[in-house]
This record gives structure tokens, sequence and C-alpha cells, in this order.
């Protein structure tokens, strides 16, 4: 079985990070490992929530999985503290990164076109330096334009579907010029039209470029871009063709906030993807 090390934090309420990577990679055929940055009391979205930051611990895991002799098919990272943390991540790429493993990052950093709250320019300096390293890179619209750049709010200026995917498009094949990474842009949001909105996802490579829109229901749940990395992550070691991934990850998030908006769930609890689970066997 294949074994994914996965770095992000563990937030008890919220479904997301660890407790969304760990059920998805593990219907999808592949061992989790999680490598706790930290863990919260919920995500950060919640009113209240506690924090334990493990920063000081993650050199640890390094050190006690190298004496184990443990080696890993893919790295998954996402959620960091801050810049130390990114320099910890560097050493264990250093200790297990070899030419057959996979390193997906997932630069958690903003979102809305906004820096998070608990973010700093140092951790977009440092993200970018992680970025250089990824095999692939799933970043948000917002995510993409703070590698690359580009003003968030050029993007919202367009009038036209096509202009703005071919904005973003313009991005991305900047940012996988810059990295020779595979990206996979999530969360388009091209302007409303005839009272429509749509969104979506868009994956570059150094070959070919493939888009898909569908109906936005105005909701914006946690959780949902980490459980879309995380088959982006399973397909990429069960070797799909990434756009067939990416199509199965659309279809898995999609049902899920289906059925979580039926139930009139709180966005910030996340959405009940467990009984969609088996989309991904």
């Amino acid at each position: 079985m294949k074994k994914v090390a996965v770095i992000q934090d563990l937030s008890s309420f919220g479904k997301c990070s660890l407790t969304a990577a760990i059920p998805v990679l593990s219907v999808m055929g592949i061992q989790a490992v999680p490598l706790p940055t930290a863990i919260l009391t919920s995500q950060t979205e919640y009113p209240s929530y506690h924090s334990v930051d493990l920063t000081e611990k993650m050199p640890r895991f390094t050190d006690e999985w190298h004496k184990m002799g443990a080696a890993f098919d893919g790295i998954h990272t996402g959620f960091v503290t801050g810049s130390e943390q990114i320099g910890h991540i560097f050493e264990f790429l250093h200790t297990f990164y070899t030419d057959g493993t996979t390193l997906l990052v997932d630069p958690v950093m903003g979102d809305r076109g906004e820096l998070y709250d608990v973010f700093t320019d140092e951790l977009v300096g440092a993200m970018k330096d992680l970025v250089r390293r990824a095999d692939v890179i799933t970043p948000n619209v917002t995510e993409c334009c703070l590698l690359t750049g580009k003003p968030f709010e050029q993007l919202a200026s367009y009038r036209t579907n096509v202009d703005y995917v071919a904005a973003v498009e313009e991005a991305g094949r900047e940012l996988q010029a810059e990295t020779g990474a595979k990206v996979i842009i999530t969360g388009l949001n091209p302007p409303e039209l005839q009272g429509t909105r749509l969104v979506g996802n868009l994956y570059v490579d150094g070959e070919r470029s493939h888009h898909s829109l569908q109906a936005y229901n105005g909701k914006s749940y946690s959780g949902t871009g980490d459980l879309f990395a995380s088959v982006i992550m399973g397909g990429l070691m069960r070797g799909q063709d990434p756009v067939e991934t990416l199509a199965l990850a659309e279809a898995f998030v999609s049902a899920s906030i289906q059925a979580t908006s039926a139930e009139d769930i709180p966005t910030v609890a996340g959405v009940n993807f467990e009984s969609h689970l088996g989309m991904l066997l």
C-alpha cells in the first residue's frame, strides 16, 4: 500500500485538513500518515477556538520516522502556522523526498481576495519557496494571485466568463512556468450572467489546460478545498490522469455540498462527505 505523509493541522470541528484528508486517502487505497502542524478545537472560522501550535514538535516526527526507515510515495502539505513550519517542511523533504516521491502543496493562505488574518507577508514569501519544490500545486484563485503577484481585484473587473477564465489561466500558466509543477486552481468564480453564478476549477501543465464550470449555490463550506486536494493526491497515487481525477474531485465535492445544503448545516461545520466516500473507490 502506498503511503502519503500529510503535513497539516488537525481541527476537531470543521471537517477540514487532516479530518478530511485521512478518510479520503484511506478510501482511495492509500495510507495517510499524519504529521500535525497544530491541533485546534475547531477550524479558525468558528467564533472562538483554541490552537496548540506544534512547530517545535515537527522535527521530532522527521527524526523518529527516519530512525524507522520510513519512506513515502507522496507528501501532501496544507495549512501551516508560519514560515518556521515551512522551514521544517524543507527539512522533511531533505530527509524523505526522492525521485519516486510526489509532492503536492496546497498553499493555504487566503480566500476571497484576502490573506487570512493569521498569516503574514513573510509566510507568503516562504510559501513561494515551497511551491517551487512541488510537483503539484492546488491554490485557490486568491492564493494563485498571492503566489504570482497578480491583482485579485483585476479578476473581478472582467465582465464575461471567457475573459475571466483566460485571466486565471494566464496566472496559472505563469505559476506553472515558474515552478514546473502541475497547477490546479480551485474556486473559479466568474461574473454573474443573467442571474446565474458559476464556480469551477482549472488545470494547467506544460502541455495542456482544462477548465470546468458549474452552478454555484451561493454557499462556501469549510474543508471543501482540503477534500478536493486530497482526492487529487489520491488520484496521483493511483496513477490516474489529472483531468480525470479533477472530474472525480468535482463530482465528490459537489455531491457533498448538495447533500449538506439540503440539511441547512452551518457552513463552518463543513460538508457531510462521509456518505459519498464510495464515489472514490
